[in-house]
């Protein structure tokens, strides 16, 4: 999965970019709203974490801008405005969830989660699908019963096909989940990664579409 952060302050935003990548989420760090503003008309992210109090455009104005172009992108605001006016204020903007610093980095994680599930349309917290089953919150993978290991990589381009079991992702989709910014990319990197999901969890788990992608059927 594929996230913005943006934030300002340079200590927070490399401690959350930190603990972000550790779960092995591919991430673009800004830090102003105008670089925000540039960043998602560019990239498609599955959830971005706003900061409020933002240099050269408040972080109010980006999330209202971004709704008025009707995007259902999930947004995590995190912030030091922790009145209760502040909170709804950014609530009404189109904020789906608001943290407030200092805040505990499993909570973060639990909250970047829970909205990931939602978006997918997943109430439930383990993704399983034909005898998979991926669980986010302990990134433990299963085929069958059995414990099977994968790698980062391997894990972010299985994730969001198991979480939405029929739809179709092409080749550049993949690519968008798994890399960010400063990450080099081969032509062949996704098909090398669902090489490596086919031989540890069967063949016809993730199907080719030709000339548009890759599926995990539903069951």
């Amino acid at each position: 999965m594929r996230l913005l952060l943006v934030e300002d302050d340079p200590m927070i935003g490399q401690a959350v970019l930190e603990v972000l990548r550790a779960e092995h989420y591919a991430v673009d760090w800004v830090r102003d709203g105008e670089m925000a503003q540039t960043a998602l008309a560019s990239h498609a992210y599955d959830l971005m974490l706003l900061d409020l109090g933002l240099p050269r455009r408040d972080g109010l104005q980006v999330l209202g801008e971004l709704r008025a172009q009707r995007s259902t992108l999930p947004v995590l605001v995190l912030t030091a405005r922790d009145a209760v006016g502040d909170r709804v204020a950014g609530l009404d903007a189109g904020a789906d969830d608001y943290l407030v610093k200092p805040f505990d980095t499993d909570e973060l994680l639990a909250r970047v989660r829970a909205l990931l599930r939602r978006q997918a349309g997943q109430a439930g917290p383990v993704f399983e699908q034909h005898g998979v089953r991926l669980n986010p919150a302990t990134h433990e993978a299963s085929w069958q019963g059995q414990p099977v290991s994968l790698s980062a990589r391997e894990w972010a381009v299985l994730e969001p096909m198991l979480a939405r079991p029929g739809v179709i992702f092409s080749r550049a989709q993949l690519e968008e989940k798994l890399f960010s910014w400063k990450d080099e990319v081969s032509s062949n990197a996704v098909e090398v990664y669902i090489h490596g999901v086919r031989k540890k969890l069967g063949a016809s788990l993730i199907q080719t579409v030709r000339g548009l992608g890759y599926l995990v059927p539903r069951e």
